[in-house]
């Protein structure tokens, strides 16, 4: 069979490297005509952040690590928008001096709360008369001396007897006794008799406390509270050295309607009318949203003008759950208060206390 050479010109071998190298060329000055040089750092960062339409959500994102990403990258632009506007601000108030506007009060749920026609006002001669025949009249006029009891659950553990040691720190001339299986009504009769005025019993549910129940003696009121966030001494940071036996100062803040007036009073009630400012220490109820904080802190003098504050410990969150009439009586007590949370917590503008 005869094999045939077909001669390749070498004019056509030129042609395909020469189109090769006009491409070459061809996309080098398209390059450079777009561009214009090499890119600037700005043009750059836009090439590299991603545009997204106005309508977008981070939630439409899939991935879980780009759209935590891009989440963060949003809320730093907000806050670079909201202090460049604060700054803005400012400026203008410095500028316009003495007739620049007043600052906008920030909405909270405080500053919108609801009305509640049981609030307190001191001058009313109603609530004065009632407060001089009360069952804390005898307190406030100087005739009793608080003396307190503190007992817990049966059987407690070692969490709960700790923290009532440190309550009793706390509150001067208090007693700390186990309770030894016996019932709240055999030890009530028992504390009138050697002339205790309080008898707090805390109770623990899984070894941590989760009540206590407040009762004035002899007359009542009985107060049950539900307590949470418990923090002892030792899980403090910064603490400062315990507690000596001065009497502390008592501080009461926003117990503004009736309910709350008569919680506070129970509350002011435990310690003696008279505090030692040698001690320097301060015993806080703070009510917040129907929420009672308690601290106990120590004041230090720095210098003439400033003054620094040492939490001692320990802390408790207090809520009221009910406030019955008289001494504790689970069967036949009379109830003055009980919370009822689907119908008082249903707005959360509305507080109790």
């Amino acid at each position: 069979m005869d094999i045939t050479e077909v001669p390749v010109s070498q004019d056509n071998k030129g042609k395909k490297k020469k189109n090769k190298k006009g491409k070459k060329k061809s996309v080098s000055q398209e390059g450079n005509g777009e561009s214009g040089g090499v890119d600037t750092k700005e043009e750059k960062m836009e090439k590299s952040e991603p545009a997204f339409p106005p309508t977008f959500s981070v939630s439409e994102i899939k991935n879980k690590q780009r759209r935590h990403l891009m989440f963060m990258k949003l809320k730093q632009e907000k806050r670079k928008q909201k202090m460049q506007i604060k700054k803005k601000k400012k400026k203008e108030r410095e500028a316009l001096g003495d007739k620049a506007p007043p600052k906008e009060v920030p909405k909270t749920i405080e500053n919108q709360r609801v009305y509640d026609e049981t609030t307190v006002d001191p001058e009313d001669e109603e609530i004065a008369f009632d407060e001089g025949t009360d069952e804390f009249s005898a307190y406030f006029n100087g005739l009793t001396n608080p003396k307190v009891l503190i007992t817990t659950s049966d059987r407690p553990r070692g969490r709960t007897v700790r923290f009532c040691e440190q309550l009793a720190t706390v509150i001067p001339n208090a007693h700390v006794y186990y309770r030894r299986g016996l019932a709240l009504k055999r030890i009530i009769p028992q504390c009138i008799a050697r002339n205790f005025t309080y008898l707090i019993v805390i109770n623990e549910d899984r070894k941590v406390p989760n009540g206590l129940v407040l009762c004035h003696l002899p007359d009542g009121p009985t107060a049950h509270f539900k307590i949470s966030s418990v923090r002892l001494r030792k899980e403090m940071k910064r603490r400062g050295k315990d507690p000596t036996e001065h009497s502390p100062e008592v501080i009461l803040n926003n117990f503004t309607t009736r309910l709350g007036h008569s919680i506070g009073r129970q509350f002011a009630a435990l310690f003696p009318q008279d505090p030692q400012f040698v001690g320097r220490q301060v015993a806080t109820f703070h009510n917040q949203r129907d929420f009672v904080f308690f601290r106990f802190h120590r004041y230090i003098f720095k210098n003439e003008k400033k003054v620094g504050i040492q939490e001692l410990g320990p802390r408790f969150t207090l809520k009221l759950r009910s406030l019955q009439k008289g001494t504790f009586d689970s069967k036949f007590g009379e109830y003055e208060w009980v919370l009822k949370r689907h119908e008082m917590d249903a707005c959360r503008r509305k507080f109790q206390l």
